[in-house]
């Protein structure tokens, strides 16, 4: 599903944190947005997922538009996982990712052994079948994170929104994480800090700064040293990983000093 965001601009308290942002994303494609701190990765995503409330803009889920539209009709259609969990509900793991399958849910209450069978393969797709009747406040921040990620999964979203999903997460489930979310096939866009992780796994980066787009492209045309000097205020020596062939930097600090390789 295509996700159009035209002419964003958010307040908080007042003060611009978007201002004139456009995101396009095609149907199947992962979208990382990048950023330091305070430039406004998260703030766009909530503008899309009807958190937070635009001054200026729309923002289309494919013909469907989030604003002018009922919370229950964009969830049908998306899935978030955010950065913070919930911690204190008194709930099983179960219990917790059928939670995603309420947006579908008839006034019948029908279906419930086929959503049960659905939350139990999602558990399974992030390789947490082993939590399944665990009690949610009981795990750490990695497993609430695997968990709410099958609770996104249970929606059966068209466009899956990540706002720093990899946090919490060991290097292992990381990258098992960002992989799922291109197998899914679905739309996806992704707040990253890693720069790495988002050239790795993003078919195409979007960088903002101080709440517009600097720019958006594939990794390659993004992540140039010039552009992660200017924006992130580092030094960075882009290479390409022996392995897999993508792209991987290399960030020190400014003042740091090359050293000469020994011949």
């Amino acid at each position: 599903m295509k996700v159009h965001a035209h002419d964003i601009g958010v307040k908080l308290s007042g003060h611009p944190v978007l201002s004139g942002v456009d995101l396009d994303v095609q149907p199947g494609e992962v979208v990382g947005l990048l950023g330091p701190n305070g430039s406004g990765k998260s703030t766009l995503l909530r503008a899309i997922y009807r958190a937070v409330r635009p001054y200026a803009g729309t923002v289309h889920l494919g013909d469907l538009d989030v604003w002018a539209s009922s919370p229950r009709a964009v969830a049908r259609r998306s899935a978030v996982l955010t950065q913070d969990n919930p911690t204190e509900l008194e709930l099983t793991v179960l219990d917790v990712v059928l939670l995603g399958r309420v947006p579908h849910r008839t006034l019948t209450g029908r279906g419930h052994r086929e959503d049960t069978a659905l939350a139990l393969d999602c558990l399974a797709q992030v390789g947490a079948s082993h939590l399944e009747q665990r009690m949610l406040p009981t795990l750490s921040g990695g497993e609430r994170q695997r968990v709410m990620l099958a609770r996104a999964l249970a929606q059966q979203p068209k466009v899956l929104l990540l706002d720093e999903p990899t946090n919490h997460l060991d290097i292992a489930h990381q990258l098992d994480l960002l992989a799922l979310v291109r197998r899914l096939g679905v739309t996806a866009i992704i707040a990253l800090h890693d720069l790495t992780l988002a050239a790795a796994y993003c078919d195409r980066l979007v960088l903002l700064n101080e709440g517009r787009v600097v720019t958006a492209g594939p990794p390659e045309q993004v992540l140039t040293p010039e552009r992660v000097l200017s924006v992130y205020g580092v030094a960075c020596d882009v290479l390409v990983h022996p392995r897999t062939g993508r792209l991987l930097l290399a960030l020190t600090q400014t003042d740091t000093p090359v050293k000469e390789s020994i011949a």
